[in-house]
């Protein structure tokens, strides 16, 4: 199904009865990522997942976005299906937009479950940094005048050189935003999470590690921490039967 929000075209699915839940996706990922959770989660549920924009079936978005405009985005998404404070679950960038509306009181949940989600941002390494510099250096030199346009296909060598697979993989709009969502942090609104919290991490995880989990676990009210042994950033694919025993403990479902 398709709704229009912002004048941007949205996909999303919707399967099940009984109380709302949403699912959000990851980054570079898609609604169909949930395809074993959506169809649990419906024996008790409603459960509505979305294609973020520029993502899966969804329209690009007009401009480089943030977390915020993502976070917003989705509100006004909920309002246009008639979701209230529906359970949220989201893995990754999706975990760092429930963070976002959780975090600052405009959704307000009875429960959220946070999949590998991201939100905390680390201090950038020695090699990091160099990495970083060398770029920024290489870009200067390689957009000066007149020889900018000669050398675009170079600076797109160098783009690819220094950037993640994320980053590489993404259209120009969404690099920018990458840029932007993965130096946001995002810690100081965990404390205001009133909901109750499930965090589910692969003990493997290096996009979102475990000590990150155990930072939101001690500042979120009202949360606690399964690590799945052996599993990575994926954990809710990797290990789907140990994640659906937590979930239906956690969600009731019988």
């Amino acid at each position: 199904m398709n709704v229009t929000v912002d004048k941007l075209t949205l996909r999303y699915e919707t399967v099940g009865e009984g109380p709302d839940i949403l699912l959000l996706h990851g980054w570079g990922s898609s609604l169909d990522a949930f395809a074993w959770l959506t169809g649990r989660l419906a024996k008790c549920y409603r459960v509505t997942a979305l294609d973020f924009p520029g993502f899966g079936q969804s329209q690009m978005p007009p401009e480089a976005w943030d977390v915020e405009a993502y976070a917003a985005l989705t509100l006004r998404f909920m309002q246009a299906v008639g979701l209230q404070d529906p359970i949220m679950i989201g893995h990754s960038f999706g975990g760092r937009v429930i963070i976002k509306l959780c975090g600052t009181g405009r959704v307000k949940p009875q429960k959220i479950v946070l999949l590998d989600a991201a939100g905390v941002r680390h201090k950038p390494s020695f090699k990091a940094r160099l990495r970083t510099r060398c770029f920024k250096t290489a870009k200067w030199a390689l957009t000066r005048k007149p020889w900018a346009k000669a050398c675009a296909p170079t600076l797109e060598k160098v783009r690819t050189h220094f950037g993640s697979a994320d980053y590489n993989s993404a259209p120009p709009v969404l690099r920018q935003t990458l840029v932007k969502v993965v130096n946001e942090d995002l810690t100081h609104l965990l404390p205001h999470i009133t909901a109750s919290t499930l965090l589910i991490y692969g003990e493997r995880d290096t996009a979102t590690p475990v000590a990150d989990a155990k930072l939101m676990e001690q500042a979120i009210p009202d949360a606690g921490l399964c690590v799945i042994p052996g599993a990575g950033h994926w954990a809710f694919v990797e290990q789907p039967g140990r994640v659906a025993a937590i979930l239906d403990s956690f969600l009731n479902i019988q």
